[in-house]
């Protein structure tokens, strides 16, 4: 009998990602300080679903919270709202894979520069099925404004 195995994901903070072929493409990966100015950056995401949950389905989201756990805000077209990225994935069973192989999803999301605070804490927090793991949390920082230099 096989026994359910829990959803693993791996984040990773980059540059740019890209999915393509069931591969993650990462430029400039791994970073956990930015700024202080906005610039563009990516969530490369790589889920691996259990066997039991294949061919179903599952609902995933990603915010983005301050170091207090508070939604942070961004401007849209309908004023400002809380940063949050949503969809839903499916994988099939293909065939001739033995039974009990996770398989794996991989999840691409790219932002243009977001205005956020300098010096501030920050966190990319990853949800399927609206339930999270500590593991599925991205801390980052941005980068304080230099102090500005006196004239001479």
């Amino acid at each position: 009998m096989l026994r359910a195995m829990p959803i693993r994901a791996t984040l990773l903070l980059a540059d740019s990602v890209q999915a393509s072929e069931g591969k993650l493409y990462i430029l400039g990966g791994g970073w956990n300080v930015t700024g202080p100015d906005p610039v563009p950056s990516g969530v490369a995401i790589y889920v691996d679903v259990p066997w039991d949950m294949t061919n179903m389905r599952i609902p995933w989201r990603l915010e983005l919270l301050t170091s207090d756990g508070e939604p942070v805000n961004v401007p849209t077209p309908m004023g400002e709202q809380p940063l949050v990225l949503s969809g839903e994935f499916e994988v099939g069973r293909p065939p001739g894979v033995t039974p009990g192989t996770g398989l794996g999803v991989p999840l691409a999301i790219n932002m243009g520069p977001l205005p956020l605070e300098p010096g501030g804490r920050y966190e990319w927090r990853f949800y399927i099925r609206d339930e999270t793991d500590e593991n599925w949390r991205l801390p980052f920082s941005t980068r304080p404004r230099p102090a500005q230099q006196p004239p001479s």
